[in-house]
C-alpha cells in the first residue's frame, strides 16, 4: 500500500498555510483533509469539496521543502 498526501503549500492562501497531511489510506486522508479544510480554511463539508480534495492527493510522502507554485 502506498502512502498518500495532500500539501497546502501547493496552493496560495491568505494565511500561507504550511500544513501537509499524509495517511496510509485514501479514506483516512480524505477525512483529515476535510477536517482541516473546514476548521482552518472555512470551507463547507460537501460532496463537491470531498471530490475536489481527492483530485489533489499525491502518492508518497510530502517533501520537506515547500513545493514550487
Amino acid at each position: 500500500m502506498t502512502r498518500k498526501y495532500i500539501d497546502c503549500r501547493e496552493f496560495p492562501s491568505e494565511m500561507n498555510c504550511t500544513v501537509a497531511l499524509s495517511a496510509d489510506s485514501e479514506s483516512e486522508l480524505l477525512d483529515a483533509a476535510v477536517q482541516h479544510a473546514v476548521a482552518v480554511h472555512k470551507h463547507t463539508d460537501s460532496p463537491e469539496l470531498r471530490a475536489q480534495l481527492k483530485t489533489l492527493f499525491h502518492e508518497g510522502t510530502p517533501p520537506a521543502e515547500a513545493p514550487r507554485a
